[in-house]
């Protein structure tokens, strides 16, 4: 893999640009890591992480014309990915209401812990805990959960998702704001249908 600081991308664009298969064989292993950990980060369900990853270059490859250099070409290449992991978990359909009785045992003991502050939370449920959460994200919309996966979950800065969204800062902030109420909405209907 190309060192980025060895790695001549202003050429290998422009000999893309001219139908260079090997230039183009170089920028797909150079961004390669960074569009994995894109897909990784934020993978649909039922979506193979190789097929997203190839429709993601095949996209960039279909739009390079379209890159002007305003921003950095790694910064155009995250938009895309993050915008087709957004565009494949919109079109999945939507799961229905999510109960206590779609909880294994353990997520409804740490759930149950949690509710009743009878105990504290074990470092043995933490693999519960994040399954749970991962069931109550799946309820939330794609921006709503990409925003919180990456603020609260990958500590990313304001500054850093709006770089690899295209959002504003504000946008952000506010996505943010809304989609952690949502999540508490969905822990509380959930904590009512346990007590009935």
């Amino acid at each position: 893999m190309p060192d980025d600081e060895t790695f001549d991308l202003a050429g290998c664009l422009q000999r893309v640009r001219e139908r260079d298969q090997i230039a183009a064989r170089e920028l797909v292993e150079h961004l390669y890591p960074l569009v994995s950990r894109i897909v990784r980060g934020r993978l649909p369900r039922r979506v193979a992480e190789e097929d997203l990853a190839q429709e993601i270059f095949l996209k960039m490859f279909s739009r390079l014309e379209q890159y002007q250099g305003s921003v950095p070409f790694t910064h155009w290449v995250s938009r895309i990915a993050v915008t087709t992991c957004i565009d494949h978990l919109r079109a999945q359909q939507r799961r229905p209401e999510f109960r206590w009785a779609d909880l294994s045992q353990g997520e409804a003991d740490v759930l149950d812990a949690v509710l009743t502050n009878e105990r504290d939370v074990t470092p043995d449920d933490a693999l519960s805990a994040r399954e749970l959460l991962g069931k109550l994200m799946d309820q939330l919309k794609p921006d709503d959960r990409l925003v919180l996966q990456m603020l609260d979950l990958e500590q990313r800065s304001i500054a850093e998702i709006s770089a690899e969204t295209g959002w504003s800062q504000a946008l952000v902030k506010v996505r943010a704001f809304r989609a952690r109420r949502k999540l508490q909405k969905l822990f509380k209907t959930l904590e009512r249908k346990e007590r009935v």
